[in-house]
C-alpha cells in the first residue's frame, strides 16, 4: 500500500461512530487536500475501513442503488439523522484537528534583481540605451 492509502485508510478509521465526514475532508485531514478522489479508491481496496461514514460533499450519500440503500441504513443504525436526502453536517460531521504550519521565513530571491525602471523617470527602451552607451565608451 502506498503512503497516500496508508495516510488515508488512517484517518478513516478516526471517524467516530455516528460521526460522518466528506471525501474532501478526510483528504485534507491526512495531508493530500486535493485527493478526494484517491479517497474512494482507498475505500474500495482496503477492507474493514467504516465506508459508510464517508459521504460527498453536503453531506449527500454519493452511492448509486442499493449501496445508497445499504449506506443509508448503517448510518440511521449509528444514530445519524438525515436532512432530505443527506446527511445534517452541522450536527454530524466530525471535525479533524487541524495541524498548526509553522511560519516559513522568507527566503530572499538570488541572482540581479531587475532595475526599477519607474523611478528613475525612462522608460525602458531609454534605459537600455543609457546602458549601451556607458558600455561602449
Amino acid at each position: 500500500m502506498t503512503p497516500l492509502a496508508k495516510s488515508i485508510a488512517a484517518t478513516i478509521r478516526r471517524v467516530p461512530r455516528g460521526r460522518v465526514s466528506t471525501y474532501g475532508a478526510i483528504a485534507k485531514a491526512a495531508g493530500y487536500p486535493r485527493c478526494s478522489r484517491h479517497v474512494s479508491r482507498v475505500l474500495n481496496q482496503v477492507r474493514g475501513l467504516p465506508w459508510q461514514r464517508i459521504l460527498g460533499s453536503g453531506g449527500r450519500i454519493s452511492l448509486r442503488g442499493e449501496a445508497a440503500m445499504e449506506q443509508r441504513f448503517l448510518l440511521e443504525a449509528e444514530g445519524v439523522r438525515f436532512r432530505g436526502r443527506g446527511v445534517d453536517l452541522k450536527e454530524f460531521e466530525h471535525r479533524f484537528p487541524t495541524a498548526r504550519r509553522k511560519s516559513t521565513p522568507q527566503i530572499p530571491r538570488k541572482g540581479k534583481q531587475p532595475p526599477n525602471y519607474r523611478q528613475s523617470g525612462r522608460s525602458r527602451k531609454d534605459q537600455l540605451l543609457v546602458q549601451k552607451s556607458s558600455s561602449v565608451k
